[in-house]
Parts: C-alpha cells; structure tokens; sequence
C-alpha cells in the first residue's frame, strides 16, 4: 500500500498512544471556568463552551498524532466517513442548531435549504434506517452504512460539510491514517481510528458548566438535565430543528 499505514502499524500506534498519552482534562474545566466569568447571556455562554470544547477535543487529537507521528489521510473532499450514523444527545443538538443559527445569512439560509431538500431528496432511504436504540451498535453501523445516506449537513456536489468548524463530535473523533482507498472500498474499514474516549472529558465539563447554570437559576434553551440523555439521529434533530 502506496499512502498511509497498514492495520497492523495502525494498532501500533494506538497502543502507544494508549500507553503514553495522557489527557489533560483541567483544560476542559478550564473552558468552562473562563467562559463562567463571562458576562453575557447564558446561551451566548453556552454556545461559547460548546464551541471551544469541540476545538479542544480537536486540539488533543492532534497533539497525540503529534506524539507517536501519525498523520492523517483525510483531505478536503473525502467524505466516506460522511455516511455513517451519527447520534448525538439532545442537548448537543441544541447547542448545534443555536451555533448554526449565528451563521452569517447567506450561509444559513444555503444551510436550511439544503436540510429542506435533503428530506425531500432521501425520503426513502430515510424510511428504511435502522432503529439506533438497540445495544448492538455495529449492527446498525453495517446496516445504515448499506443504504449510503450521506449526513444531513454534507454538501454532496462539494463532499464538504456545511457546518465543519461546529460538527459533531462522531464526526471530529473519526480519523484514518491509512490508505482513502480502504474506506472506499470497505462498508467498515478496519484500519479508521474512532478517539470516542474524549467524549467523557468533553461532555462531563459540559455537564458540570451546566450544573453551574442549574444552580443559578437558568439553563436558557437547554432543558437540563434532560437533554443530556435524550438521543437520536443528527438528521431527525435537524429535521426537527426545521418545524
């Protein structure tokens, strides 16, 4: 194989990862403690530690690729990871939809068109998603991946995502270092890279910045704590998002 590193070497790597990488997880509180002693409206506040804590789970990935030289193979304009599930809480959704919502006009509106005509467009397909509710998740990966239904924020003609800088956390924790031809030819390429362990530091300091919030007496449009256990698909949360 010509571009990147074989499974094998892939293992490697992770194990090594795992062995001498630590995770900084005061960098995460500290996030939430200097966007506590902002003045401004709470879900201004909100939006502001959802967005540095995506930019901060980003940051660590590269600082461990940094560690053990990995480098990725993903470019601009490779989207296959872009028909996988994504799930999130709706809580995340939430803090999604209000980042997109401060998108400069032209932007949102391209963005919200593109949602409207999505569903029109996968109307189908989107009938036959398998339900994400059950335990055996790489069931439903296999399954969903089969229909090759691209991601409701993913501009096709362009295979760029329409909200990047605030995608999801699936989307941003899902690398390959291998060669872009396995994950075109394979429905789930062994050889990708999930770091779904930064998940816990991220949503744990949202939880706590949330708490905070609790105590003082608003959450804004989060209903807390019930948004923080309420999952679905990305694409039902923006299909929502459009009634």
């Amino acid at each position: 194989m010509e571009n990147g590193l074989n499974y094998e070497q892939v293992r490697k790597k992770c194990e090594e990862i795992s062995n001498t990488y630590q995770i900084n997880e005061e960098l995460f509180y500290d996030v939430i403690e200097d966007w506590d002693e902002v003045e401004k409206p709470i879900d201004d506040k909100l939006q502001g530690v959802f967005q540095n804590l995506l930019k901060l789970v980003s940051n660590e990935i590269t600082e461990m690729e940094a560690e053990v030289s990995l480098q990725a193979t993903c470019q601009m304009g490779c989207a296959f990871c872009c028909y996988f599930p994504i799930i999130i809480t709706k809580l995340e959704a939430k803090l999604l939809q209000m980042s997109i919502n401060n998108f400069d006009f032209v932007r949102r509106e391209k963005l919200f068109n593109h949602i409207e005509q999505y569903f029109s467009k996968y109307k189908h397909i989107l009938e036959q998603v398998p339900d994400n509710s059950v335990e055996e998740m790489s069931e439903v990966k296999l399954a969903y991946k089969k229909l090759q239904l691209p991601c409701v924020l993913l501009d096709t003609e362009k295979n760029q995502c329409m909200a990047y800088e605030v995608r999801p956390i699936p989307c941003r924790t899902y690398m390959s270092y291998s060669d872009p031809l396995l994950c075109k030819q394979n429905l789930l390429p062994k050889e990708t890279v999930s770091f779904e362990f930064l998940y816990e530091p991220y949503i744990s300091a949202l939880n706590e910045f949330l708490q905070w919030a609790y105590e003082d007496g608003s959450t804004g449009e989060i209903t807390y704590p019930n948004d923080l256990y309420e999952t679905d698909y990305l694409h039902n949360w923006m299909k929502k998002s459009l009634i």
